[in-house]
């Protein structure tokens, strides 16, 4: 038993390391999913929304740290007791997605690795069992190394450390990125549908607008900069002026500028008007717009339908115009 204790609770605080790793990597692709897990037709919490960011920055910090105190051995009775809890409260929330089909991919490893709602109550189910082997035999849960005295310390870095690179990927973007639309991809081959799957891995994505559907166009232009917004009135006015140097530069070196988002005219028209852009805006689906930059505004430039590079409004300066 003890050899059994040892090998699960190995197994499950890396498990927990990975996953909130993965997640920590993009808080704001997870603060995506909760916001969708908050909404009225899956759990009906819309008053939590605005505070989806915070709580998704909170969660993957405390997944990794206890992944990283299960490990060490660190605060026994706290660990094994929060595992517990949080365990069975997302036991339930997988279950409920799967059996009511609210939310087709829990973002349990983000984009990493998409599980389907059974898959991911499966998982679950897995761990939960491990976790209730670790607490009712807690006898054979020890300290890792001695002395125990250097754990919190251990801790501590690795708190601060997940609080500072949390800071970076938002001020910034994913330092891993592993979506489907990374640089290096061409989208038209990204829309096509993979030997043995079933959906694309870009989907609902297209340049239109009043006109019609302009996606081959600009897909096939020499140099594209795309101006990115999935939402003008909750994009941040800082970007919009920081990122204007970058379009001027774009636009002098033959540059097609375009825009995508998915608001109106009237919000498209403010943001124009305020910060003398003159470059025409294209709509798409919100949910690839957020997929394709974690920035709003973002900027992303495209050769002849490839993605070559993409950049947070913060480092707009540090485009490649060619």
């Amino acid at each position: 038993m003890k050899y059994i204790v040892g090998v699960a609770r190995i197994f499950v605080g890396i498990l927990f390391i990975i996953s909130g790793f993965v997640k920590l990597n993009d808080p704001l692709g997870f603060s995506y999913k909760l916001q969708e897990y908050f909404s009225e037709g899956v759990l009906g919490l819309e008053f939590l929304q605005p505070f989806a960011l915070g709580l998704a920055v909170f969660l993957v910090v405390f997944e990794l740290l206890l992944g990283v105190m299960l490990i060490l051995g660190y605060a026994k009775k706290f660990t094994l007791w929060s595992l517990l809890l949080m365990i069975i409260f997302f036991t339930f929330l997988t279950f409920y997605s799967a059996y009511f089909n609210k939310v087709t991919d829990c973002g349990c490893f983000g984009d990493a690795l998409p599980l389907t709602p059974w898959e991911s109550f499966t998982k679950d189910v897995i761990l939960l069992v491990l976790i209730l082997l670790l607490f009712f035999q807690r006898k054979y849960y020890t300290p890792l190394f001695q002395p125990a005295s250097s754990h919190k310390w251990i801790v501590f870095l690795t708190f601060t450390g997940c609080l500072c690179f949390a800071y970076y990927v938002l001020m910034h973007l994913p330092l891993i990125d592993f979506r489907a639309y990374k640089e290096g991809v061409k989208i038209e081959e990204g829309m096509q549908v993979p030997d043995g799957k079933i959906i694309p891995p870009i989907h609902d994505f297209g340049f239109y607008n009043q006109e019609g559907d302009s996606t081959d166009e600009i897909l096939n232009e020499d140099k594209v900069l795309v101006v990115v917004a999935y939402n003008l009135s909750k994009s941040e006015n800082q970007g919009w002026s920081a990122i204007k140097s970058a379009v001027e530069k774009a636009q002098k070196k033959g540059y097609r500028v375009v825009g995508l988002s998915a608001s109106g005219p009237q919000e498209i028209q403010k943001i124009k008007d305020t910060y003398g852009y003159n470059f025409n805006f294209y709509f798409t689906d919100e949910t690839a717009i957020k997929t394709i930059v974690r920035s709003n505004p973002g900027l992303m430039t495209l050769e002849n339908g490839t993605i070559i590079q993409k950049e947070h409004w913060n480092d707009a300066d540090d485009l490649n115009l060619n």
